[in-house]
């Protein structure tokens, strides 16, 4: 397995995996959670996009976005054929190594308040809650790591 970014023409790959690893969330949520409504095209464009191949075979995929004093975990999706493989906690991995490696002392994200399931998985990996509110009709948690022993310097 390796882990890189997503290429121009992958986006419609991404797009599908997003589709089925979310699908199930639909009828918890009411409607289609906002990772489905993404444009990965976009996201591929801005390098925001990562994969996690295996074999040839896109098997996951997360979005990130840098901010100043933070990454921000924008998504992180699995082929459901594939859960249950480890594949989830190397993209976690990832993005808190990728947020080391740029220097920034914190991973965010955030995730719907129906999703207890996604909530309690990342609070089993070091993910503390900081609110909830309400963001484009979504009630949303918004959860936090530090990752201690990483300096933060000023972004490039």
């Amino acid at each position: 397995m390796s882990i890189r970014p997503a290429r121009a023409g992958e986006a419609p790959r991404l797009a599908a995996i997003v589709e089925a690893a979310y699908g199930p969330w639909v009828p918890i949520v009411g409607r289609r959670p906002f990772p489905m409504q993404d444009d990965y095209a976009a996201r591929i464009a801005a390098g925001q996009a990562w994969v996690l191949e295996d074999a040839g075979a896109i098997a996951g995929l997360v979005v990130i976005e840098r901010e100043a004093d933070h990454l921000l975990l924008d998504n992180i999706a699995i082929d459901p054929a594939r859960q249950g493989r480890g594949d989830g906690r190397a993209l976690l991995d990832f993005v808190e190594a990728e947020a080391r490696r740029l220097g920034l002392a914190e991973v965010r994200l955030y995730t719907n308040l129906l999703m207890e399931r996604n909530i309690a998985l990342y609070a089993r990996r070091g993910y503390a809650e900081t609110g909830r509110r309400q963001e484009q009709g979504f009630a949303r948690v918004f959860m936090a790591k530090s990752l201690s022993g990483c300096a933060a310097r000023a972004p490039r």
